[in-house]
């Protein structure tokens, strides 16, 4: 029994140490454990493509150095004020109520800057503005034509006379026939107001055309009896003025005044084809007492009238209804 224990012993010795003996020389059933592989790093998520690489800077160039400075010029001085213009004396001129008024106010303006301070005293006919000159009340007046002034003197016996002109609204001839007044051949009509001043004016201005000549004397009250030569028989016919508008469908040439002109859209510089101009007698004048005539501020004013600047508001305010009875551009 001990035997057959200590045989059952040895054989379980045996075969521990058969089993020990086999796993040392062959190793575990199980493969060897190996260490741990260490994970790759998770690979980042995906970024857009880089951009083409730009052309590398150009190597940085030195900053200029920074500019002096210009030494500042000293500023420019100040315009001085024009200086005040010196007054060198006062008149006062009489006139009336329109047209007169206007331009006169310019005048007025040129006058000062030229060292004559005017005053206008406005009459509301045309009587007084001539006796107020006669009795001193004023020192010149401007409103009259030349046949005005001399009708004037005449009635009343007062010594007045005109130192320079000023401007003219002018008759002139219109024509649907023809383009200039040379064109006029023998027979042809021309039509011309009834009344005596404007009739006057159109035998006038026929008269410096050439085609007919007055008698000496008729001046501003001719009328059709005072032609004594008729060069191209000419038919003279005489109508209302106011009528002599319509007139130009039917007569070659037609004489209209100004205000009856431009009532039908008429402008006489423009549109007329022979007008007046300031050699007529009919111009406006700046009138004195005789022994004034010459006197230095009246002649100063005289040319401040005349002047390109009145010479072009009279143009540009009235549209060839009222124009300059003086040659401007020459002074």
């Amino acid at each position: 029994m001990k035997l057959n224990k200590m045989h059952k012993y040895g054989i379980l010795f045996f075969s521990l140490l058969f089993s020990v003996f086999l796993f040392a020389a062959c190793g575990s059933d199980e493969p060897a454990p190996t260490p741990a592989a260490t994970p790759a790093p998770a690979a980042p998520a995906e970024t857009p493509a880089a951009p083409a690489a730009e052309p590398p800077a150009p190597a940085e160039t030195p900053a200029e150095p920074a500019a002096t400075p210009a030494a500042e010029e000293p500023a420019a001085p100040e315009a001085a004020a024009p200086a005040p213009v010196e007054i060198i004396g006062k008149i006062n001129v009489g006139t009336t109520t329109g047209s007169d008024i206007d331009i006169l106010e310019k005048v007025v303006e040129v006058a000062k800057s030229r060292g004559l301070e005017v005053t206008l005293t406005e009459f509301s006919d045309y009587v007084i503005p001539n006796t107020a000159l006669a009795a001193k009340e004023i020192d010149l007046n401007s409103f009259q034509h030349i046949p005005y002034l001399e009708d004037f003197i005449a009635e009343k016996g007062t010594p007045l006379v005109s130192i320079g002109t000023t401007y003219i609204s002018p008759i002139g001839f219109f024509s649907n026939k023809i383009t200039d007044i040379s064109e006029l051949k023998e027979g042809d009509t021309v039509v011309i107001p009834n009344d005596g001043s404007n009739g006057a004016r159109a035998l006038l201005l026929l008269e410096k055309a050439g085609f007919i000549t007055l008698k000496p004397d008729a001046g501003a009250k001719a009328t059709v009896y005072d032609i004594v030569e008729n060069r191209l028989n000419l038919k003279i016919i005489e109508v209302e003025a106011s009528q002599t508008p319509a007139a130009r469908d039917d007569a070659t040439v037609v004489a209209i005044n100004n205000n009856y002109a431009q009532g039908v859209g008429l402008n006489p510089l423009t549109d007329s084809i022979f007008l007046e101009d300031f050699d007529s007698p009919y111009v406006n004048v700046i009138v004195a007492r005789p022994e004034d005539k010459d006197n230095p501020l009246y002649l100063k004013f005289v040319e401040a009238y005349q002047s390109q600047e009145v010479a072009e508001f009279i143009l540009e305010h009235f549209k060839g209804a009222t124009v300059p009875a003086f040659d401007y551009e020459k002074k």
